[in-house]
C-alpha cells in the first residue's frame, strides 16, 4: 500500500492558500537580511484551532533557515513560564549552526550561563556558575530578566550575522497561552532593542488564538503596538490544491466529486480537511499509481473520521464549566451561524454583563470566536451539532436531520451528496 500522504495535526505536506502570509513573514524578515537591523515589533498571527496557525510558522522557520537565519521555537503552555524554554532553544541552535570559533565556546557558554541565571532559569546553569543561581530570594527582579533577554537577543543575533549568517528569528507558538510576566519581559526587551535597531539583527514572530491581542496587551500596555493577522479559513480553490497534490505526488488521483465533497465537508479548515483526506485515502488503500479516489472512497471513510472529530468534540464539552455549556447549548440550538450576545444572555435570563467571565474564557480556549459587533459562532464547524446530539439523547445521536449539518458527531452510517457537476469517473488531474 502506497504511504498516506496526509497528517491530521502536523506540518502538510502542501501549504495551500498561504502565500500572502508567507510573502508577508518574508517582507518582515528581508528587512533583517538586507539592512542587518531587527525586523520590527512582534509579528502575530491570530485565528482558531484548526486553522493552521502552527504549519505557517513552521513552514516560516524552515524558510527562514533555508535564508540563513538561525531559529528557535518555543511552543507556550498555559501560565508556565517559556522563557526557560526560549534561553535553551537559542543555546542549543547556536552550538547546532556551529557558527562559534572553538575559541569562544567556551566564554559564549558561561555567557549564556549568566544570561540564564538573571532570567531565573537554573536549570541551564552548570556547576561552575550554580553558586550564583542563589542570589534572589525567588524570581529575579523584573527588570534584571528584561536587561538578561535583552543580552541574550543582541548577543546571539549579532553573533550569527558576524559570522556570515542573516541574523535570529525567534518562533512562539501558541501565544495566547503564555505566562502574562514572561510575555512582558518579552515585550520590554523587543521595545528597548528597538531604540537601536541597527545593531540587532533579529524578530519574533508569534501565533495564538484570538485571545492573543489581549494577553499581549494585559502583559504590557504596548503590546497593542505588535502587528496583528488574521489567518482565514482556506478559499476551495486552495483547499483542493491541499488534498490533491499530496496524492498527485503519489500518482494517485481524485475525482471532482470526491475533491468537491471534502472540500465542502471541511470548510475551509485545513485541519480538517487532513482528517477527510486521512480517512479517505485510509479506506480506499490505494496500493499502486493511477488509482482514482471517487466518492465512495470518501463515504467510506466518514466514520472514521467522525469517530475522530467527536473524541475532540467530546473533550472540548467535557473539559467546559456548567454555565459555558449553557451559553455553548444556546448557540447550537440558535440555528444560525451566528448568535449574539444579546440573544444568549436573553435565552438563559441572565444580564450580558454576568456571561461576560464564561465568554471569555470560550474564546481563550479556542471554542468560539467573535465575528461583527456583539456576535458570536463556534470556530470549529459541526461543533454545534455535537452539542445538540448530546443534549437531546446524552449521547451522539442516530436522528438523521439534514438541518443539523453533517459533520461532526455522526454514530450513523452516513454519506456525502454527489457533486452536481459530473461524474465521479472523472479524475482531478
Amino acid at each position: 500500500m502506497l504511504p498516506n500522504p496526509y497528517s491530521p495535526g502536523e506540518l502538510p505536506r502542501v501549504l495551500a492558500g498561504r502565500e500572502e502570509q508567507q510573502n508577508r513573514i518574508r517582507g518582515y524578515l528581508s528587512r533583517i537580511g538586507t539592512y542587518g537591523e531587527m525586523g520590527g515589533p512582534l509579528l502575530v498571527f491570530q485565528g482558531p484551532r484548526g486553522v493552521g496557525k502552527t504549519s505557517l510558522l513552521r513552514e516560516a522557520q524552515r524558510d527562514a533557515e533555508g535564508h540563513g537565519f538561525i531559529t528557535a521555537w518555543v511552543s507556550c503552555r498555559r501560565s508556565a513560564p517559556f522563557l526557560p524554554d526560549l534561553v535553551s532553544r537559542i543555546g542549543k541552535a547556536i552550538e547546532t549552526a556551529d557558527i562559534l570559533p572553538r575559541a569562544e565556546k567556551g566564554r559564549w557558554g558561561l555567557r549564556l550561563e549568566r544570561i540564564g541565571v538573571e532570567i531565573g532559569v537554573p536549570s541551564v546553569v552548570k556547576v561552575s556558575a550554580s553558586a550564583s543561581a542563589d542570589r534572589y530570594e525567588g524570581d529575579p527582579p523584573r527588570g534584571a530578566r528584561i536587561s538578561a533577554l535583552e543580552d541574550l537577543l543582541h548577543e546571539t543575533s549579532r553573533q550569527v550575522r558576524g559570522r556570515g549568517g542573516a541574523g535570529l528569528v525567534v518562533f512562539v507558538d501558541e501565544l495566547h497561552a503564555a505566562a502574562r510576566d514572561d510575555l512582558a519581559v518579552l515585550l520590554n526587551a523587543m521595545q528597548n532593542l528597538a531604540g537601536k535597531r541597527e545593531d540587532n539583527p533579529f524578530a519574533v514572530i508569534g501565533a495564538g488564538l484570538p485571545s492573543a491581542p489581549a494577553a499581549l496587551v494585559k502583559a504590557a500596555t504596548f503590546g497593542e503596538r505588535s502587528t496583528f493577522l488574521t489567518l482565514p479559513r482556506l478559499q476551495p480553490a486552495a483547499a483542493e490544491t491541499a488534498v490533491a497534490e499530496p496524492a498527485d505526488d503519489l500518482g494517485v488521483h481524485w475525482t471532482s466529486q470526491a475533491l468537491q465533497a471534502v472540500v465542502s465537508e471541511a470548510q475551509g479548515f485545513p485541519y480538517l480537511l487532513q482528517v477527510l483526506a486521512h480517512a479517505t485515502w485510509e479506506a480506499a488503500r490505494p496500493s499502486r499509481e493511477g488509482v482514482v479516489l471517487d466518492i465512495d472512497d470518501v463515504n467510506a471513510g466518514l466514520p472514521v473520521a467522525d469517530d475522530q472529530l467527536t473524541t475532540m468534540y467530546s473533550a472540548r464539552w467535557a473539559a467546559a464549566s456548567d454555565l459555558e455549556k449553557k451559553i455553548m447549548a444556546v448557540m447550537a440550538g440558535a440555528g444560525s451561524t451566528t448568535v449574539t450576545r444579546a440573544e444568549i444572555a436573553a435565552t438563559l435570563e441572565r444580564p450580558t454583563q454576568a456571561l461576560g467571565v464564561p465568554r471569555e474564557r470560550l474564546i481563550d480556549k479556542g471554542i468560539i470566536e467573535p465575528v461583527g459587533h456583539g456576535e458570536l459562532r463556534f470556530t470549529m464547524p459541526g461543533f454545534d451539532r455535537y452539542i445538540r446530539e448530546t443534549l437531546a439523547t446524552g449521547a451522539p445521536s442516530d436522528a438523521t436531520d439534514p438541518a443539523l449539518g453533517r459533520l461532526g458527531a455522526g454514530r450513523r452510517r452516513r454519506e456525502l451528496p454527489p457533486a452536481s457537476d459530473g461524474g465521479h469517473d472523472t479524475p482531478q488531474l
